[in-house]
């Protein structure tokens, strides 16, 4: 009986190496990642993020029971929610209440013992130019104020401005114009628990 023995050549036995098929694989390797991601993609709903909507009228009582007087909208019209309060601190000198309206627009309510164009320049722009102002209706039967001066961005924001008591009150964002109305007819400095 004989044996025979395999002998080893001395070559691998695997493929060449090369630039380019590093390169074949890493595109390989890239598409097939790329369609994985676009077929799970495919079969998942659409991802929206809502805002969260904020109890801002608690704040306000709170504010109210701590001896301030802040000047907020009694109620949002339909389709709004408020999303943001800030109250005063020795950093944030200011009382805002941040809204969308039912397009998602953004409008916010600011008061501040600042002037108007310190108040313009820290929430809408530098530069801002002079707009129509605003008067409310006589049918609002105690507006915190009856006249306010209007301005408005290169970016589309426009704002209103009006003294309330020694405080300036500001009304802007990105909505139309009538949104702003409707928020300003709806301010109020009353108490919520008289």
């Amino acid at each position: 009986m004989s044996s025979e023995q395999t002998q080893s050549t001395g070559t691998p036995g695997r493929y060449q190496r090369s630039a380019a098929g590093l390169v074949v694989s890493l595109v390989v390797t890239v598409a097939a990642i790329g369609a994985l991601l676009y077929f799970m993609g495919a079969f998942r709903p659409d991802f929206e993020a809502k805002p969260t909507a904020v109890d801002y009228l608690d704040t306000v009582e709170a504010l109210q029971l701590s001896d301030q007087h802040p000047v907020y909208p009694a109620a949002l019209p339909d389709g709004w929610i408020a999303t943001s309060v800030t109250v005063p601190t020795e950093k944030e000198p200011f009382f805002m209440v941040g809204m969308l309206n039912d397009d998602d627009e953004f409008v916010a309510v600011r008061q501040e013992d600042a002037s108007f164009g310190a108040m313009l320049a820290g929430s809408v722009d530098e530069e801002t130019e002079p707009a129509d102002g605003y008067t409310v209706p006589a049918s609002v039967g105690r507006p915190v104020a009856r006249d306010w001066e209007g301005y408005t961005d290169a970016g589309g924001d426009t704002a209103y401005l009006a003294e309330v008591g020694d405080q300036t009150v500001m009304v802007f964002g990105s909505a139309p114009a009538k949104d702003l109305h409707a928020v300003i007819d709806a301010l109020t400095a009353a108490k919520i628990r008289p």
